[in-house]
């Protein structure tokens, strides 16, 4: 059977298909594909182009049940590396960090990550802004059930879109990003001091809402420092959560005193970033 449309209706119906898929076009245009192996997804997002200094981001898609890791692994695990050196326009990045987790590694510790899907914001100077700007990231990571598997992917993606459909998602992986801070600041959470306790052992202590959950941890003044994770003192002083950890897996040769510690502080709804050096 012929069904006959006025000519005005298929004007409007014809208009209403090009307009879903422009806008189609231009999320796709957004994110790059995602690439996909046996257990995790990832791609590249692009926020709105305006000057020299542009908003992107690795989105991580995991398996249930499965994890992948912050830049600092914990007592198992890989950190993430990431290198854009092939990308155009591009002075520098710089790969931001939300609020990671504390899981059981399975043998005995812990390791620090993320689980179900994340989103790495990432601050991207260009070198001329009234140049395309394309990134290429070659990025590799571990993804862990009960074994770790390595990963990894070629993303690439241009900035092209002064309105980028991406930009809510970046915004809000962005506001996970524990926040800096000094120690003392008067903040419901917060760490109140830091301070040695012996020749080894340090003792952190934590200010923060009665009953709330909350994770400490630490991180040297180069990679290759390897610091345990803090554990909780059980009972500790009053109004306090106190922490300590052994001054262990420094570097050979290499003493902590006077050493600038980085100490992550998350809370349940809040995170924050402490800079400090040993006394």
């Amino acid at each position: 059977m012929l069904t006959r449309v006025p000519l005005q209706a298929a004007i409007g119906v014809a208009a209403t298909l090009l307009a879903s898929s422009l806008a189609m076009a231009g999320h796709t245009d957004d994110a790059s594909p995602w690439q996909r192996d046996g257990h995790s997804a990832v791609r590249l997002l692009a926020g709105s182009r305006s000057g020299t200094v542009l908003l992107g981001g690795i989105a991580i898609q995991l398996e249930p049940g499965w994890k992948t890791y912050w830049r600092m692994p914990g007592d198992s695990g890989v950190p993430p590396r990431f290198d854009f050196s092939k990308s155009d326009n591009v002075e520098a990045v710089t790969v931001m960090w939300p609020a990671p987790q504390k899981f059981d590694d399975g043998a005995g510790g812990h390791s620090i990550g993320y689980h179900d899907q994340i989103v790495l914001p990432l601050r991207i100077v260009a070198k001329a802004a009234d140049k395309p700007v394309t990134l290429r990231a070659e990025i590799n990571y571990a993804v862990c059930e009960k074994l770790c598997i390595p990963v990894e992917a070629n993303v690439e993606l241009g900035f092209n879109n002064v309105a980028s459909t991406e930009d809510g998602n970046l915004r809000a992986a962005l506001d996970a990003v524990p926040k800096p801070a000094n120690i003392g600041d008067p903040n419901p959470l917060t760490i109140r001091d830091v301070k040695r306790d012996g020749p080894k052992n340090v003792v952190v202590d934590v200010v923060a809402p009665e009953g709330s959950k909350v994770n400490l941890f630490v991180e040297g003044p180069t990679p290759e420092w390897s610091l345990p994770i803090p554990d909780v003192v059980e009972p500790g002083p009053p109004g306090v959560k106190r922490f300590s950890f052994e001054l262990e897996g420094l570097p050979p040769g290499v003493k902590p005193d006077g050493a600038a510690l980085k100490f992550t502080l998350v809370g349940p709804d809040k995170s924050y970033e402490f800079n400090t050096n040993l006394q």
